[in-house]
């Protein structure tokens, strides 16, 4: 059966279609995005503009034509923390609901956090034991621990590297005040669910998903995205920690030269170092394996999940 997700997140709007049956491993068959970044769209900081309405409706309409052409039979499309927070997300939705059929789910930032650790659990298996997942996407930092497929606990927290880039860092490079006001910041939210996190027990397996966390992983060495996805790629806390410092005394054009870093995501980068940083240190983690599974695949497996054996 083949699968659709539209994932319309803080930065980007994707489709990934998927080969995928129950109790079989999902495999990748087409993947398509475009950087919006609805958070920019916003007026007043809380409205999305009829621009960036106008412009999320296009590219749903597109990623419906796609899908149609690819032979999805079944398409679920989800929001994020961009959307969630909008004043009049719910009315824009409902808009593009009207117009292309398509009912997009709003997920909450828990939501999040569960399905990415559910698909980390199928992608590592029992074998991981407990797990930590981390996830900085581009409006939230989602947490999540457990030992079984749901999470023993589910964090999210609004840390994303592209809703700090913009409310905390007036340049770029960003001025040192700023950068230490942020490390600040991060540090003080992160500390305040540490207990919350660690008292179901230390994990035997910390796990990193997200751009962010590949870019960085990639920029202290990982394997490139063209080796696939068997190759073991982890990200240690001794290499972020230079580099933190390194990426937020580099201009975007500097950091976009970087192996593995987009221009797109280039901006935002120091910010998101410095949440992956804070992180690390305060959860106690050496090093965190990346997975190339998260949110998207996660939907995906829940949806396998739901369906009746044939």
């Amino acid at each position: 059966m083949r699968l659709g997700v539209l994932d319309i997140g803080s930065n980007t709007v994707h489709l990934l279609v998927m080969d995928a049956h129950r109790g079989a491993r999902p495999l990748p068959a087409y993947s398509h995005k475009v950087e919006l970044r609805l958070a920019e769209h916003m007026e007043d900081g809380e409205r999305l503009s009829e621009h960036g309405a106008a412009r999320l409706r296009e590219l749903v309409e597109e990623a419906l034509r796609l899908a149609e052409d690819k032979g999805v039979e079944d398409l679920m499309a989800f929001a994020t923390s961009a959307v969630r927070e909008a004043v009049n997300g719910e009315e824009v939705l409902a808009g593009i609901n009207s117009a292309t059929d398509v009912d997009v789910q709003v997920l909450s930032g828990q939501d999040e956090a569960r399905l990415t650790f559910l698909a980390v659990r199928r992608w590592f298996g029992w074998s991981s034991g407990r797990l930590l997942v981390l996830d900085i996407g581009g409006g939230s930092l989602e947490i999540a621990s457990g030992i079984d497929e749901q999470p023993d606990v589910a964090v999210s927290l609004p840390l994303g590297a592209g809703r700090l880039t913009r409310d905390c860092f007036t340049a770029d490079p960003p001025p040192v005040e700023e950068v230490r006001a942020l490390r600040r910041h991060v540090r003080a939210e992160i500390a305040r669910v540490v207990g919350d996190v660690a008292r179901y027990g230390q994990a035997d397996h910390a796990v990193a998903t997200s751009k962010t966390f590949r870019q960085l992983a990639r920029i202290a060495g990982a394997a490139p995205s063209s080796e696939g996805n068997g190759v073991r790629r982890v990200l240690r806390h001794t290499d972020l920690v230079e580099w933190t410092d390194r990426l937020a005394r580099m201009d975007a054009r500097e950091r976009a030269g970087l192996p593995g870093v987009s221009d797109g995501r280039a901006p935002q980068l120091p910010a998101g170092a410095i949440v992956a940083d804070a992180t690390m240190d305060l959860f106690g983690v050496g090093e965190l394996e990346v997975c190339p599974w998260a949110l998207r695949e996660g939907v995906i497996l829940r949806r396998l999940d739901a369906m009746p054996e044939r």
